[in-house]
């Protein structure tokens, strides 16, 4: 609850959370698009091989790797990019969501989302190794 004289009442805040989630879905959603059909382009004609497993290239399973695929125009790395943004969007809304209870002086809230923001990170950093 916005505490009497703050900036961030909570209509406000929805509205800025309700912003950040849908300019991220839908910026996720447009680099996917792009990177897919920039693959089909590419890679559309070709026969699948469906007796050949093939997993994801190493250089798709960091972000780094997916950085670097994204920027030099490889199509699968614009289709992880955008995977990448879709994964960025709720963390970018619980990051907001800290400083806006901290501006609101709500200590409690802000205490709660900091440390879901920590479960967060931790398994995005973690949780793979």
């Amino acid at each position: 609850m916005a505490r009497p004289g703050s900036r961030w009442t909570d209509e406000r805040l929805d509205l800025v959370i309700s912003a950040i989630l849908r300019a991220g879905v839908s910026a996720a959603a447009l680099v996917v698009l792009a990177g897919g059909i920039y693959y089909l382009a590419r890679h559309g004609g070709e026969s699948p091989a469906y007796h050949l497993f093939r997993s994801e290239p190493a250089q798709l399973r960091s972000v780094s790797g997916v950085l670097r695929f994204a920027f030099a125009s490889h199509s699968r790395g614009i289709v992880e990019l955008g995977l990448l943004l879709l994964i960025a969007t709720p963390i970018a809304r619980v990051i907001f969501s800290v400083f806006a209870f901290g501006a609101q002086r709500d200590r409690t809230y802000a205490i709660i989302t900091l440390i879901v923001l920590g479960a967060l990170l931790f398994n995005l950093i973690w949780g793979y190794r």
